[in-house]
């Protein structure tokens, strides 16, 4: 595995959504890649300290800023 198929199965991982083989290909990465470790622990921090975010949580304005953001972001991709 890659850093960059790493990058793709966290969700799935933190969810404990992976079959096993990728957990194992995840895992083993993890174990040698030190960037990826780092990329791992930040992505728990920042769910640990957002928290749950639902459409309800968040004003109008800051959820259109955040779909604007993320169209933007698509189009430059």
């Amino acid at each position: 595995m890659n850093c960059n198929d790493f990058v793709e199965l966290v969700t799935e991982f933190l969810d404990g959504a992976l079959s096993e083989g990728d957990e194992r290909r995840f895992i083993e990465h993890l174990a040698e890649c030190s960037g990826c470790e780092t990329y791992l622990d930040q992505f728990r921090q920042t769910i640990a300290t957002t928290g749950e975010l639902t459409p309800d949580g968040i004003s109008s304005d800051a959820r259109q800023h955040l779909l604007s953001a993320f169209r933007d972001w698509q189009r430059d991709a």
